[in-house]
């Protein structure tokens, strides 16, 4: 069987929807078309019926109670939603928040504009490999801090912080704990109530979902997290986020939820594998290579790679049969190095040079192999145009 172009290596940006997800939500566009809000019709009961079955199998990914979730139109919203919601409802108890400075933009400007309005925000650095400790947390907190954000998974390395531990740091301090697990689910197990979680963003489109549709997990009980909304109008969602609900889209995260839970044991030894296989072939075949990120803990399915004496951007070009990125997509368009990358100690020069590879479900041995050959060739066309790269061999010598 012949090799389909271009290979998809983009994984973290974004997933293909499952054709099992796509089956399921299908009728819901032409068949059980009603508002889920509409509630003196069938047409409004199936709807409503779609969208409580996919609320229980999105809480069953993590633990959680069905009524606990508020529907979003994504990550962005849940994380705008749970931050600045829990800092303007408490800003009575104080103004203090922790989070770490490589979170994913849809946290970071969240926080800048509530620092523009008087908030402290304590940002934390994490170490070389991208992880940020319980005890840095710890030791962030004072008698004025009213929330901690720190990501469940990286979504450029694809580390993976110690969710658990920060999460009975926080609950011992009595604070609350959000976690952009939007890289996390449906890759790791999560279960909020063991990792003492409060607040938890994800988006369907992550885990092989539609686009435009996610949640947010507000813990009800023990302790009860109280958001003001950001979206008012005819009080969904319990009054935190208004607007009519995406039908398709929310039963498409149900089942794409429902999918990840069954399958992530199988997938992540495969995908695992795959990467594995990925990195040793890149490394036999070239020098100068480094990972970013931390080699034991991360996503099975992130490769962050630095190729020295290699412009990114040039190798992409190079390599532009096989999608892949040298940032998140949120950041592609900044010729800046990943603000993430230098966070963690990585020089300009080699942050310039990183390449994400992010492999997912339907990725396949041969594409890897593909992968390595052409990404060996091309760093190595690339550098024989590099004065630097012929200096270091030459000292090497």
């Amino acid at each position: 069987m012949a090799l389909k172009l271009p290979i998809y290596l983009d994984h973290n940006a974004t997933t293909p929807v499952d054709q099992r997800v796509f089956d399921v939500m299908a009728p819901y566009f032409t068949e059980h078309y009603g508002n889920a809000a509409s509630r003196n019709h069938p047409f409004g009961w199936a709807a409503e019926a779609g969208v409580e079955n996919a609320r229980r199998q999105i809480s069953a990914l993590i633990g959680a109670v069905p009524k606990d979730l508020v529907i979003t139109s994504g990550a962005t919203e849940s994380d705008n939603l749970a931050i600045k919601g829990v800092a303007e409802m408490y800003r009575d108890n104080g103004n203090h928040i922790i989070t770490c400075v490589s979170e994913h933009k849809a946290v970071v400007d969240p926080c800048k504009r509530l620092a523009e309005d008087g908030f402290e925000i304590t940002w934390l650095t994490p170490d070389k490999f991208g992880r940020v400790t319980a005890q840095q947390v710890a030791d962030a907190i004072t008698d004025k801090t009213i929330l901690i954000s720190i990501m469940a998974a990286n979504n450029e390395v694809g580390t993976i912080n110690p969710v658990a531990e920060i999460g009975a740091v926080a609950r011992e301090a009595s604070v609350f704990f959000h976690t952009d697990a939007t890289q996390a689910v449906g890759k790791i197990p999560i279960n909020v109530d063991e990792m003492k979680i409060d607040l938890l963003s994800m988006s369907a489109h992550k885990l092989y979902g539609p686009k435009g549709v996610g949640a947010l997990y507000v813990r009800r009980r023990n302790p009860r997290v109280r958001l003001r909304c950001q979206m008012d109008g005819g009080g969904h969602e319990r009054g935190m986020r208004s607007g009519t609900l995406n039908v398709p889209g929310i039963v498409g995260l149900g089942e794409a939820c429902s999918l990840a839970g069954a399958d992530m044991a199988e997938d992540n030894q495969r995908i695992g594998a795959l990467r594995d296989r990925l990195e040793a072939g890149v490394n036999a075949g070239l020098d100068y290579v480094t990972l970013n990120g931390d080699p034991d803990h991360r996503l099975a399915g992130t490769s962050n790679l630095s190729f020295a004496y290699v412009e990114g951007e040039a190798l992409m070009m190079k390599i532009k049969d096989i999608a892949v990125s040298s940032g998140s997509a949120c950041t592609s368009a900044s010729l800046e190095p990943s603000y993430v990358l230098r966070s963690m100690g990585v020089t300009d020069e080699l942050a310039h040079s990183s390449i994400r590879f992010s492999l997912g479900r339907q990725t396949t041995a041969e594409e890897i192999d593909y992968v390595i050959a052409q990404t060996i060739k091309a760093v190595k066309d690339l550098r024989e145009l590099s004065p630097l790269y012929e200096l270091a061999m030459e000292q090497k010598q």
